[in-house]
């Protein structure tokens, strides 16, 4: 007798493969049969008018302290997700030396918004190594299987020290220190290794991160200690559209660079690109120089999210108006008490008045526009970006502010309504031909990040219910082996991402007509009360992690089921 057997569903192997009707055997950690005339099980679940897929693999989250309080990696595991590769964007909590753990992690707080004092507060340390690191973590039960790469930013400041932040070239023996580290990460498990460019990562005192300024010839060499051991992925938060002119100077040699460095190393290239209106048509343009480059034998694979990545303004969170003197009183009353004051049209009325008087707004995520705000009601997330739905055009039904709109609705919504604001990937038809291209990977959902400024967790489920289920962009087969396959392809994660006799048995079986994205919600559940977002699903009818049920019937089972993954 079979552990679980899974009946009647329609399997979507995550190949690419049309659905199938067949039923699912699973024995231990493993799927043991797919097929017709499968014999009793122990557990028998009944998928009829269900897709039954192989989990999902989340492969850009932060979630590298997370794990260690929260094991289930709430709320990615909502959303069926089984494993989550860590450690993008060269921010990771080992190498370190002792006594530099708080720098690791206020370097984390700053970059990714994960509040420094948590990360102190839940992360036991001990390790040096990140192989070290790795290690610790898997002596923890955990939900879902983890995987990480090692950073560049923890790498060059345990080699170089404080020279790590400067302009100055790595010296060679830096370089074949930084090489020699990844190499052992590699052998210790580690799924590669990660990097960021971009000049909008900085260390708290505002200088870019450690690798920012890394020459050519240091990334080759990292990349050469993986292609000496012929696995392990090089992940990059590129400098593209950056300090560029008309003629993308910068963005090409950013460009050429990546290519050269995945055709001498043979290893496979992550880096991201996301639309955004600030530079328009560099999303097209990269996609056209990668096609030329992956046809020159270069292993290169965008990587961009399924929607608008954006801040998430709320009452219990961050508003748009909070750097403003006015607001000051009001920021700092808890949820409650800005509730309460909200019920009063004259605070709503001095508060809207603040606002309204002419304000400079600095750097990107400074929001100016009202018309690219827009609002999400308490009930489905349906993350409508129509012009209907803007702030600018509730202002104007109410024949108010913007402002002054927005505090009505908040009082009306009982402080649940939020205000939706893309600062990427803004235009959903440029989202659209970026997720149907062959060459693009699914992921920078950030799970774990920033965590009182967005969620985008739940990407997985949105790619499901909008883009396939609702527009009809992608068809199951498809939109599976991009949540699937094609991450374990990536980072070399063996038997995982298939659903196939042999694989482990990591399975989702979902309803993809019940589909529904709840609105996020903040949390104060992080180490030390910090507050958090959080988006709940449902539809997923049971998740499965190494053959045992994490999640069923979008609740967890407190199983711990989930396991260290290293590359093949």
């Amino acid at each position: 007798m079979h552990d679980i057997v899974i009946r009647n569903g329609d399997v979507v192997d995550g190949t690419g493969a049309a659905p199938r009707r067949a039923d699912v055997a699973v024995d231990g950690d493993r799927v043991t049969e797919v097929g017709g005339a499968v014999g009793r099980g122990r557990r028998e679940i009944d998928a009829a008018g269900r897709y039954v897929t192989p989990g999902f693999i989340d492969v850009h989250t932060h979630l590298d302290a997370q794990l260690f309080w929260d094991p289930a990696a709430t709320p990615s595991c909502h959303h069926g997700v089984t494993t989550v590769v860590m450690g993008n964007c060269g921010v990771t909590f080992a190498p370190v030396r002792p006594g530099r753990e708080g720098y690791l992690a206020a370097m984390m707080e700053s970059v990714e918004d994960i509040p420094a004092d948590s990360i102190m507060d839940g992360l036991d340390w001990g390790w040096e190594s990140y192989g070290d690191y790795l290690r610790a973590l898997g002596r923890r039960a955990l939900g879902v299987n983890a995987g990480g790469l090692v950073g560049h930013c923890a790498l060059r400041t345990y080699v170089m020290g404080e020279r790590a932040l400067g302009e100055a070239p790595a010296t060679g023996d830096d370089i074949a220190a930084m090489a020699a580290l990844v190499g052992e990460a590699v052998d210790a498990g580690a799924l590669g290794f990660s990097t960021s460019r971009t000049f909008m990562h900085t260390v708290p005192d505002g200088r870019p991160v450690p690798g920012t300024h890394a020459l050519p010839a240091e990334l080759a060499a990292i990349a050469g200690a993986m292609a000496e051991r012929g696995r392990g992925a090089f992940q990059v938060v590129p400098r593209i559209g950056e300090r560029d002119g008309a003629e993308r100077r910068n963005s090409a040699a950013e460009m050429a660079w990546m290519e050269e460095v995945s055709r001498a190393s043979g290893r496979p290239l992550a880096f991201s690109i996301m639309q955004s209106d600030r530079r328009p048509g560099l999303w097209s343009w990269v996609l056209d120089r990668v096609a030329e480059a992956r046809g020159r034998g270069a292993d290169l694979r965008p990587m961009t999210a399924v929607r608008g990545s954006a801040i998430v303004y709320c009452l219990a969170g961050r508003m748009p108006y909070d750097t403003l003197p006015g607001w000051a009183g009001f920021t700092a009353m808890a949820f409650g008490e800005r509730l309460a004051a909200l019920s009063d049209a004259s605070v709503r009325r001095r508060l809207a008045e603040e606002a309204e008087r002419p304000v400079e707004g600095s750097g990107p995520l400074a929001p100016k526009d009202p018309a690219k705000l827009y609002l999400m009601p308490p009930g489905p997330a349906d993350y409508d970006v129509s012009p209907g739905r803007s702030l600018a055009a509730e202002a104007a039904r109410r024949g108010t502010g913007p402002a002054a709109a927005l505090l009505d609705y908040l009082a009306e919504t009982r402080g649940l309504g939020l205000l939706y604001y893309p600062v990427l990937n803004q235009d959903l038809g440029a989202v659209a031909q970026m997720i149907a291209n062959p060459d693009v990977v699914v992921g920078v959902a950030d799970a774990g990040a920033h965590v009182a400024l967005t969620m985008d967790a739940g990407n997985t489920t949105y790619l499901l219910k909008h883009w396939v289920r609702d527009e009809g962009l992608l068809d199951i087969g498809r939109a599976v082996r991009k949540l699937t396959l094609e991450g374990a392809d990536l980072f070399g994660i063996a038997d995982r991402g298939v659903l196939r006799p042999g694989a482990f048995a990591d399975l989702n079986v979902l309803d993809l007509d019940g589909l529904y994205l709840h609105t996020p919600e903040m949390a104060a559940d992080f180490p030390l009360g910090a507050n958090r977002f959080v988006q709940r699903a449902r539809g997923y009818d049971c998740t499965i992690v190494n053959g045992r049920v994490l999640v069923d019937h979008d609740e967890l089972t407190g199983e711990l089921p989930g396991r260290v993954v290293t590359s093949a």
